[in-house]
């Protein structure tokens, strides 16, 4: 890993943290949806959301006993086959056996990206930073705020992904109740939603997801803001670090916000073979 502390806490701690809270960004509107199934068991977070979209299906969080990993690997693998969904299996620095890779490739999956895992002390933000004139950022609070924030995040497929808004319409009532613990935000310029970002409160920390903004209105400050306003709202509510995965694109913004990088994660999906 890049850091060994970040606000004390040691590298290996943060990291598992941080599986945590990806697993209840994953996972918890899912287990709230009809006909969704999440498997928790120790060993791994398994999301099966019902959808046919691998943006909503993961296999993640993984501490496998080495003698029965490959076993595990290949049940997991069978599910999504046997359902015919499309899926993703992130590696994180914490996952075990160091050996997950090598499984997952022999199981028909292949590294489709990776990001740079990245850490925050909500105590050291940046102050002092104005969002650009006229950008008003809204907590969602209301059902048509959940189909604003649907509708820019589907906008992030071409053409618009229609199951990233069906996925949102029947996760409303759960995303909208009082103790859900995902945040979501939307920026809006000039009263027209422009920008998103989702707030996760799990793992004793706060995880940032879903940031962005519509093309025609980039590199203007306005993912900055986004980014801002749910840090900001996670250190009031008494959280002292924040945890998100970033894009080469996305490292010089995160990195200007006090985030540092300590580690990676890897992206698996099956092969053109192994989804057979």
């Amino acid at each position: 890993m890049s850091t060994a502390y970040i606000a004390g806490i040691p590298a290996r701690q943060l990291a598992a943290a941080a599986d945590d809270n990806i697993a209840v960004h994953a996972s918890w509107a899912q287990e709230r949806l009809p006909g969704a199934r999440v498997i928790r068991d120790g060993g791994l977070v398994l999301v099966d959301s019902g959808l046919p979209c691998d943006t909503f299906n993961f296999v993640l969080r993984a501490r496998l006993d080495p003698g029965t990993a490959q076993v595990r690997v290949a049940q997991a693998v069978d599910h999504f086959r046997r359902a015919g969904r499309p899926f993703s299996w992130w590696v994180g620095p914490a996952d075990e056996p160091e050996n997950l890779g090598d499984l997952l490739r022999a199981a028909g999956l292949e590294a489709a990206e990776s990001e740079v895992a990245m850490a925050a002390d909500l105590h050291a933000l940046p102050a002092g930073h104005a969002p650009p004139r006229g950008l008003a950022i809204a907590r969602v609070r209301t059902a048509a705020q959940v189909r604003d924030f649907a509708r820019l995040l589907a906008g992030n497929w071409t053409p618009p992904d229609p199951e990233v808004t069906r996925f949102y319409e029947m996760a409303a009532p759960a995303l909208l109740s009082e103790d859900a613990p995902l945040w979501l935000y939307v920026g809006y310029l000039g009263g027209t939603p422009v920008a998103t970002s989702e707030l996760a409160v799990g793992g004793g920390v706060a995880g940032l997801y879903n940031i962005s903004t519509v093309a025609s209105h980039r590199r203007q400050g306005i993912g900055r803001a986004l980014t801002l306003r749910p840090l900001l709202d996670a250190r009031a509510a008494g959280l002292r670090l924040a945890i998100l995965q970033a894009s080469a694109d996305g490292l010089g913004l995160y990195s200007g916000t006090g985030f540092v990088a300590t580690g990676q994660l890897t992206e698996y999906k099956p092969t053109s073979e192994g989804a057979r």
